[in-house]
């Protein structure tokens, strides 16, 4: 029958014997929609045996499961808890009829480590430093061909970054996260590149940035896709850019672009 917490049936009274009671008992619960099972230990030994097919189990508690009998691999996992009444005071505190304390209890978190919104959300967290590697290269074009670049035009180019994380999030709700990139990124340098093609005045400005952005953007779901590489990843391709830009401008006299600045704002 249920009640406030938990779920709780009334047995009948056990016959008055001597010795030990035993109380057999089974039943089959169905569970949907949640991320984590827990135990706690009350008998005066207590044995939990867990097979799933689910891949990346995560188990916690103050008891793990018995390394000897743990499993896991591409096939799912099993795993076998043994606890006994010495090691936990779960049994003395009913007794006593005192709270149980969470400390004692064992169990496992189904976990996911990459979905659609997990993707979604490691994405935008590479938000920023997409709009900063894009504004540092339109800012080396603009230095190089001795252009002239409005902030408004840098802005624009920042949205249109932001856009490509909104339709990603919403294309990935109704298609494969692969396909709904896929689109994003593609609409978003094409978009980017006709845009550049003027304000860098040249097509083949335009072909090169968005050339790119691509690269970023691939680099950028390599990252995504890599779950056990990708610090090491972010760092290499980070390194490389930095690396990129030092060579680019490894002859630019900086002090030469303030003066002719400063010489073409006199003039004016």
């Amino acid at each position: 029958m249920p009640q406030a917490n938990g779920m709780h049936v009334t047995l009948d009274a056990p016959p008055v014997e001597f010795g030990a009671i035993n109380m057999p008992f089974a039943f089959t619960l169905k569970i949907r929609g949640i991320e984590s099972l827990d135990f706690i230990p009350a008998g005066k030994q207590t044995r939990v045996e867990l097979s799933s097919t689910w891949q990346h189990p995560s188990f916690y508690g103050r008891f793990l499961p018995d390394p000897q009998t743990q499993q896991v691999g591409e096939a799912g996992f099993h795993a076998l808890w043994s606890v006994d009444a010495l090691a936990s005071n779960v049994a003395e505190s009913l007794y006593k009829c005192q709270a149980i304390s969470c400390y004692d209890s064992f169990g496992i978190r189904l976990m996911e480590p990459i979905n659609v919104y997990s993707l979604s959300d490691r994405a935008s967290k590479y938000g920023f430093l997409f709009v900063c590697l894009t504004f540092a290269a339109i800012f080396l074009f603009e230095i190089l061909k001795n252009l002239a670049i409005h902030p408004a035009q840098y802005a624009l180019v920042g949205l249109a970054l932001a856009m490509f994380f909104l339709l990603l999030l919403s294309l990935s709700e109704h298609l494969d996260f692969v396909l709904a990139y896929l689109i994003a990124s593609a609409a978003c340098v094409i978009l980017i590149g006709f845009y550049l093609s003027a304000v860098l005045r040249s097509a083949k400005r335009g072909i090169s940035a968005g050339a790119l952005l691509s690269g970023l953007f691939g680099s950028l779901y390599g990252l995504l896709e890599s779950e056990d590489n990708a610090l090491m990843l972010g760092s290499l391709l980070m390194f490389a850019l930095l690396a990129m830009a030092m060579v680019t401008t490894r002859r630019l006299d900086w002090y030469g672009l303030g003066q002719s600045s400063a010489d073409n704002a006199a003039i004016i």
